[in-house]
Parts: C-alpha cells; structure tokens; sequence
C-alpha cells in the first residue's frame, strides 16, 4: 500500500531568499498623451467621457502579433464598496527580452488601434480625422518608452486576516511566466521514440497562468492519423490559511483537428463560437519585430453573409485589416481542408486547428496515468529557482486503509457470494423506499406495508420489457408483477391509456410495488415543433416548450398523478442525436411537464444500431442503472456511516448548500442562481437509513427530497434565447444585440449576493439545536457567498452578510470542499518503490507529515486531502505511456495513444470553522472537536454503499448540486465539452457530476470596456 502521495506544487522554501526578476513595462495609453483622450471622447455627452483607452482589442491583437508579451488587465472594479486595486502597467516583458515591440513595430500597431478609438462611422467625421492625424504624429514623434521595474518579488505575499496569502494580481501572470521561460531553457523531454520540444502559448489579460506546449506529435490509431501535443499549464493558488501561496504544474493533452467531414470537405468547425488555431511563423509578423519562439494565437469564425470562415479581426474597426504583415495567414479554406499539410513541421507557418469534442470524436485518448504524470514533473523540476521548492509529501491520515466508512460496500469474490449481495442490496431499498415513502407521506400511519407506485412511459417493446425486468430486479422482486396470472398480453400494453393503465403489481414484507405501464401516446415523446405564427425562431421553441408541458401534465393528470404525492417516472426517449436541431429535444419540456404532475423522472434511451448510436447492446445495464437513480431522486439513499465513534458529535446531521443556475446567461444575459440546502439526517432505525430533505424557503422549513426537487420546477426561467439554434447556412446576418456591461454584472451579483445571505441566515436558523456540519463547495458558490474565498475566511468564524464575521454556533461546524475546477487541485501521485511505477492510492490523506504526533494530525491543521478507489470501469495501467512509439512482432509501430487516462481528483476538505481546543480564552462547550476527524466523515461520504464508483463530492453535497436537472434542465442535459487536457471524469457515469459542472466561481466580471461602447 501506497503511504504518501506526492503533488506537482511548489511554494517559497521557509525562510528562504525571496524569488524576484527584473521587467520592462509599458504604462496604459492614457498616460502617454492626453490628446488620446480627446480622441476616444470625441462625440460623447461631458457626463459620458471616459477617464480610460480601451485596450482589449488591442490585448487581443498582441496574442497574434507580439506573443512574448505580458499583458495584464486594468484593474478590477469590487463588487461591493471597499478599496480598489492600485493601478499595474499595462505590458511586461523581462530585462532580458528584446524589445518586443520596436519603434516601427509600434508605430504600425498604434496606427491601425487609434482607428478603432472613436464613434461609429468616425471616418467621414472631418473634426474626428483632424485628431487622429493630430494623435498619430504626435505618438510617432513621441512613442511610448518601456520603463524598468526592477526586483519584482514574485511569490513574496501579504496575508489577510486569517492567515492565507494574499498575492497581487501582477503575480499570477509574472510568476508563471517566469517559471515557464526557466522550463523552456532545459533539453528536449525524452521518450522511447522520440522527444517533445516545447513552446510558450500565448496568453490574454484574462488568462491566469503561463502555458507551453510541445510539438504537434502523430499516432496512427484504428487505421487513421491522429495529432496531439502535449500540455503543461502553470497556475498559481492559494489554500486557506496558508501564507504561501503554491504553483501548480498541470499536465494534460491537446488533440488538433485534422479529418474533414465526408459531406462538406472540411473541418466540422461550430457555427456560433470562435474555433482557436495555433500558429508559428517562421518570420515576425510584424516588419521590424525580433523572431519569436512562442506560438501565436489566432481565431477562425464564420462569416454568414459568405457562408466561409475567415480569421476574426477582433473588433469591428478590424484592427489586424489595417496592418501590413510580412507574414502571411494560412488562406482559411485551405486549412479547413486540408489541415494536415499545415500540421507538424514544414516550410512557411504553421497551422493547427484546436479539436474540441462538437466535431465529433477523436481517437487520442486525453491526460496522462500518474507514472507519465511523475516523468514529466521531474523533468519539469530541473528549471525550479532554488527559492522554489516542492510542498511537503502527504501521509496518510487516521483511519485505517483508505479511510473506509463502517458500511463500505462489499466485495464478494465468489458467485454465490455476489447474488447474495445483490439480495441484501435489494432489500436494503425496499427498507430504504418504505422509510422515505412514510416520511413524505402527511397522512395517518398505515396499517400494513406502505405502497409505493411508479410509472413507466415507454415507446418501444424493448425498453417496456427491459424495464419491468429491470425494476423487479433492481428492487429484489419475484415474479412478473401478476402479468401471467392476469394474462396480460402485449396488445393490453399497446391499448393502456391513462387512467386504464397496465398495472403491475409485487407485495414483500417491506412494500407492495405498482408499477403504472403507459405507452407514451399521442406524440408527447416526439420532437418539439415550434408554431410559425410566434415570431423569433427562440421565442417558437419556448412556446412548443410550454405547450408540451401543458399537455403531458393534463396527460398525467388523467392516469391520477398528484402534485402532492411525488412519484417516480421511467420515461423512454430517443438519442439526442435523432433531433434536429437539437433544440427541439423534448426531454426538457417532458421532464417539466412530469414534474408539474408530481413526477421525478428518469430516462433511458431507445436502443438503437446505428452505428452513431449503437447502444442496443447495453439495455438492459441502462434501464438498471436508470431505475436506481430514480430511486436515488426519492431519497432512497444509503448514507456512509462513519467510523470516528465519539470523535464526532452525537446525532451529528450533515447540510449542504449549492448554488443552481436559474438562468442561461450569455453575451446578452445577466447570469442568475438560486441557492439550495440540503439536509441528510441518520436515522437510528437501520444500517445507512437517512432522512434526505431539502430545504423550501417559500415555507420556510425542510421538506422531503421528493418535494424539494419538484419545487424547484417553479424557479426555472424558460427563456425564449436559451433555445436559439446557430443560424443555417445562407440566412442574413442579424445585427449583435448589446452586451451585458461590467457595471450590469456587479449590479446584478450585489443583489444575489444579499439573497444569498438571507437565504442563508434562514437555513442557519432552521439548524439550531442539532449538531450539524454544514458543507459547502468553493468554485461553486465563494462568488455568491465571499466568506468560502480564501482571502476572507479566518479561522472558527462565519459571515453570511454584511454584519460582521461572529463566531459558530455551538452545534455548527463548517467544511468547504474543493474539486477539480479551475486546476486548483495539485496533479499528484502515489510515490511507488524504486523501479516501481507510481499509482493512485485511494485514501485519507494530511499534511506536515513530520509534524505529525501519534496518530493525529499537526497541531492546527485544517486543510485535509481524500482520494478515492478508481472504479471498475476504468481498469487502466497506472504506466501507461502515451508518449511511446514501439515496433511490435509484426514490425509495425504501436503506442497506447488511444487510451483515455483517468486520474481521481485530489479533492481539498478545508475545516473552516468547527469548536476546537486551540488554547484560546474562549471556553468550549462540551467534548472539542476534532478538525481531523470533520474532515474524515467528509472523506467517507464520498463513499456511499449504493453507488458501485465513489462521488466526486460528499454525498449531501452530491444530492443539493443534482438539484439543477429541476431548476434548469437545459444545462444539466446538455452535452458536456470538457478541456482537451481533461482526465478527471466523474466516477459515478450514470448521473451527472456536480463537480464538472460550470462553477459561478470560476467565472470573471465581463470587460468594463463594454459600458464605453462605442457611440
């Protein structure tokens, strides 16, 4: 067994030497010449001049043009009162650089950018080109002069008040970058069959972190060429209550796009978004410019008026068609068909266009196994200043073996042994769905077992059959549900109707089972048909949207649904890919219309073997797996017991707070979220049992999970542009509707902010009384509740508004979770052996293993690690070896590019607040908690029994961040577009994983240059 685990993260050594450089740097353009000023004023009101330029076409422009540049945003307007960072320069690059920009490279630049400065249609304004003549001589007799900034300490830090380091915004573009350009001065990193030669990518205002990227690198999987490079991002973190702050080496795969469709003859490129092409020029682009190593970066988008692709220009005044380029763009068309002969090595510039997973499949797998992982790091680490050094190992925390709950799910080895245990876990639900069905239930105890229905809604014979197998199995059944003694033949099925379903029917000692058999009739399964009378082709889908929620709830209604007593629905519908477009899917308005009926819903799709579906062979695992997670939405859950005894409070309940999305938002809407609560209380009658509830804050008090789902329903905003398709091939160009503005968005976060904190004050009251430990989740909800940041939290202390922070109550704790999001979780390893490989060991890790005394953890830890088992369905060498080329028997080339890696997320477990023993003057009521053994219990809920793969998050967790498939199911069941480099995916396939979904944390205030739009 593995005992530590190693993380590619690095901070400052302890009382070592800071770590500092020395730069150039270019102040922002107001400060050059106050006629610029004038120039980007001319025509506004005097209450609507601008005390700023606009620079972001121009940051835009310079990733193509000057990629060793460094630039760096204006400074962030806070979204509530407080102090407002100082002023940064505007560009960087080291001492040691050539000017990027020289005097003539500037002057043509600068030129084609004042342009773009002023109103509309600025050029037959003669008093407008009057100062852009004045403005053009007056910066090429005085050009912008590059200022030293000498000894720029780039990891040194202040610390908030509780402790954690506080980097300046500088830093995280600085420190990377400097580390990245250390790492490119090592020899080429080498593997059987060849080495990788690295480059710098560049990297926007925005763009947190440095990146490098290798050469473009061929395998020939399944009879076909495939390209990919290999990835290293270099980020830079904080973690709570830590003053140094930490740089990450992130490995991953970028994959190119290199096979055209057979139909149109090039690159499936998205209709709507920006495709992004790495070039690299074999001259600078600019005349006068020193040459570049670094890869530039440009866009492709489509032009609908010519129904082509060509190169984005930035902005509309087309800052790159008012230059001169010595180099040439690749001629679009020629790249989009044939991509190859621009790919890998060759004369003149280079071309690859990035693949992303919407032009269909690509056959090299993503990431890379923990071995390879460990290679490359250390390879890596050679280019470490010496003030740099690597974060302790972690150990294994208390806890035996991985740090299993008391009820960990069994691993039977013999066939006898197995159906058994598929036996217990049967009636483990039967006990599971009789207790949840009595705590929703309002009425008198019944006499006798409960009675429980659900619904099948099924459009093939196949899926009808699977399923009424699949329930009696999934649930422990025997029999057929009374079909044979009844004589039901298949024509009863077709001829059922609602209210005259087919009922099937099983009695155990636990519950009776009905299940309600529906052919689902009368066009309700088909694709949505959008009326030509409604104007606006969004505004058409709505209202097919609505129309067909309105008929499938009447529909159910007739069969008897009851809005008051929520029931389970298995509805069959097609593959999405059977809908065009896809917007006309019909599984958002069915499971809104169930849910208006009082259904929860799940689906499973209609077998099919077409080669692009080709799932008839996996039925019968789908509908299992889709009636287990249908019970799961009814609160048959088997919450993970822990093994820490009286080192947790007695009765200890677990909460969890998530924030759903209840608006789409895009470049025309403000995002919108609602936060939820859920409760997960152990009850005393049985091994597991939970009483799942969740929180309904127009009642003010905790309902059952059911109900608490289906409430959500009424906070979903059906907007009509969330349904807007790309535009066809050939339709006009419509005119850009005005983008949300960065005052706009503060505005609109500063009032869900303050909902926020009533909701939460609320919850938080509800829990008095009860031992409880509150979980919640940092991408996902630190930017609507700031005290979850790193920068704000201190230590035993919560702020859920604007009143000051005050101290816990004496029955809460407080935990904060952190997942994959945004690369804030180290890569890492389990250090193997000597000629070992490296693995990855599931387990309970701690930090400062050698401060560690007898089994506990450091005195003052707070910060803990969980690591899980890798499930069954991704048995892949930990030594797989993307990289290598070999000759097998046969004497042809082999590689294992084609595998998908998988690596568990090293997920963070922060114990923010809880009532430890620190030798403080304030007294601790009762026993002190145990920060390790908080954190253990999160570490075990992630480890549920009735899941065959652990979850990404503790299960509380798990269940309020599954609440957004009723808030907004466009965005739970849309198709997921994971980064190329990803290899985290979620263990649990057969639910989506809140984890990967787009966290409101991760997201940036919209560019302030949007409120000086142009006039």
């Amino acid at each position: 067994m593995y005992k530590s685990i190693r993380r590619s993260a690095y901070h400052l050594a302890e009382e070592g030497t800071p770590w500092a450089e020395d730069f150039r740097a270019l102040p922002f353009p107001e400060h050059w010449h106050a006629g610029l000023l004038d120039l980007h004023n001319h025509g506004r009101d005097e209450e609507k001049r601008q005390p700023t330029l606009p620079t972001r076409r121009l940051d835009g422009v310079l990733q193509t043009l000057a990629p060793d540049v460094i630039v760096r945003p204006r400074p962030r307007i806070p979204v509530e009162s407080g102090p407002q960072a100082a002023e940064d320069f505007w560009m960087y690059v080291p001492a040691s650089a050539p000017a990027p920009l020289p005097g003539r490279s500037l002057r043509q630049l600068l030129d084609a950018w004042l342009r773009t400065l002023g109103p509309k249609n600025s050029a037959q304004d003669p008093r407008f080109r009057a100062l852009l003549l004045a403005s053009s001589a007056e910066l090429k007799q005085n050009l912008p002069e590059w200022q030293p900034v000498t000894s720029v300490e780039l990891l040194t830090t202040s610390t908030t008040r509780g402790g954690t380091a506080a980097p300046e915004p500088r830093q995280f573009q600085l420190a990377t970058d400097a580390l990245a350009r250390r790492i490119l001065t090592l020899d080429p990193f080498p593997f059987e069959g060849g080495e990788l030669r690295f480059r710098a990518l560049p990297r926007g205002p925005r763009d947190q972190g440095a990146e490098l990227m290798s050469q473009p690198l061929c395998r020939t999987v399944k009879r076909k060429e495939w390209w990919f490079s290999v990835l290293l991002n270099i980020s830079l973190h904080t973690t709570p209550f830590d003053p140094r702050p930490r740089v990450h080496l992130h490995w991953g795969v970028r994959r190119w796009a290199t096979h055209p469709r057979t139909t149109t003859k090039r690159l499936n490129l998205p209709y709507r978004e920006a495709t992004t092409v790495y070039l690299r020029p074999t001259i600078p682009w600019l005349p006068g410019a020193p040459a570049t190593e670094r890869y530039a970066l440009a866009r492709l988008r489509r032009d609908r008026a010519a129904d082509t692709f060509v190169w984005s220009e930035n902005d509309t005044a087309g800052i790159l068609r008012g230059l001169s380029l010595a180099g040439n763009f690749p001629d679009p068309e020629q790249l989009l068909t044939e991509p190859v002969s621009w790919i890998g090595e060759g004369r003149g510039v280079r071309a690859a266009v990035v693949h992303s997973t919407r032009m269909g499949k690509h056959e090299i797998g993503p990431g890379f196994m923990p071995n390879q992982r460990a290679q490359l790091t250390e390879w890596a680490e050679q280019a470490l200043p010496e003030a740099l050094v690597r974060v302790p190992d972690l150990a294994r925390g208390r806890g035996k073996g991985i740090g299993a709950p008391q009820n960990r799910r069994p691993k039977p080895r013999t066939d006898e042994a197995k159906k058994a245990e598929l036996l217990r876990e049967a009636q483990a639900r039967r006990v599971a769905l009789a207790a949840q069905a009595r705590i929703a239930s309002h009425g008198p105890e019944q006499a006798g077992p409960t009675v429980v229905e659900a619904r099948l809604l099924w459009q093939s014979p196949e899926v009808r059959g699977e399923a009424v197998e699949q329930f009696a199995k999934a649930l422990g059944l025997d029999g057929d549900g009374g079909a044979s003694a009844a004589h039901i033949t298949d024509r009863d099925f077709d001829e059922a109707t609602p209210g005259a379903p087919v009922v099937l029917e099983w009695r155990t000692a636990e519950i009776t089972l009905r299940l309600r058999c529906l052919p689902l009739a009368d066009g309700l399964g088909d694709r949505l048909v959008p009326d030509p009378a409604v104007k606006g082709r969004g505004a058409a889908l709505a209202a097919a949207v609505a129309d067909r929620r309105r008929a499938l709830r009447a529909w159910l209604r007739a069969d008897g649904a009851d809005p008051s007593r929520p029931e389970l629905a298995l509805v069959e519908v097609a593959h999405r890919s059977t809908f065009r477009p896809a917007s006309t899917d019909p599984k958002f308005a069915i499971r809104l219309g169930c849910a208006d009926a009082g259904l929860l819903t799940q689906f499973v799709v209609t077998p099919s073997t077409d080669r692009q579906i080709d799932n008839a062979d996996s039925l019968d695992h789908r509908t299992h797996s889709s009636w287990l997670d249908g019970l799961r939405q009814l609160g048959v859950r088997v919450l993970p017991q822990h093994t820490l005894g009286d080192d947790l409070p007695d009765a200890l309940q677990y909460a969890a707070v998530w924030m759903v999305k209840r608006r789409k938002d895009g470049p025309t809407r403000l995002p919108k979220h609602l936060p939820v609560a859920v409760l997960v209380t152990p009850l005393p009658a049985g091994d597991g049992l939970a009483a799942v509830r969740g929180w309904d804050d127009t009642a003010g008090e905790w309902v059952p999970y059911p109900r608490f789902l289906l409430g959500l329903v009424k906070q979903a905003e059906i907007d009509p542009e969330a349904f807007t398709e790309p535009e066809a091939p050939g339709e006009d160009a419509r005119p850009s509707p005005p983008r949300v503005t960065g005052k706009q968005w503060r505005s609109n976060l500063t009032q869900q902010r303050k909902e926020t904190a009533a909701f939460l004050q609320r919850v938080l009251h509800s829990l008095r009384g009860q031992p409880t430990a509150l979980i919640t989740h940092a991408q996902n909800s630190r930017l609507h509740w700031p005290w979850l940041q790193d920068g704000q939290t201190e230590r035993d202390l919560i702020k859920t508004g604007h009143a000051p922070a005050g101290r816990l109550d004496d029955e809460l704790r407080l935990v904060r979770v952190r997942g994959c999001g945004g690369r804030e979780s180290a890569q890492w390893w389990g250090l193997a052996e000597p000629g070992k490989s490296h693995g990855q060991p599931a387990g309970f890790w701690a930090q400062n293993p050698q401060q560690r005394h007898g089994d506990g953890a450091s005195p003052g830890e707070r910060v803990f690690y969980s690591t899980t088992e890798r499930p069954g369905t991704h048995a892949i060498s930990p030594a797989l070896d993307r990289l290598a080329t070999r000759v097998n028997a046969a004497g042809n080339l082999t590689s294992q590019a084609g595998t998908s890696a998988w690596n568990p997320t090293l997920v963070e477990i922060a114990v923010l607040g809880c009532h430890e023993d620190d030798g403080s003057a304030a007294p601790v009521r009762g026993r002190p908690d145990d920060p390790e053994a908080l954190a253990l219990a999160m570490h075990q809920l992630r480890q549920a029994p009735d899941y065959a793969a652990a979850l990404s998050l503790p299960l509380p967790l798990h269940l309020a961040g599954l609440a957004q498939a009723y808030v907004l199911p466009t965005l739970a069941d849309s198709d997921r577009t994971p980064g190329e480099e990803s290899d985290t995916p979620s263990g649990n396939q057969s639910m989506e994983d809140p984890d990967l979904a787009d966290a409101a944390g991760l997201s940036t205030t919209p560019d302030d240059e949007a409120d000086t739009a142009q006039v």
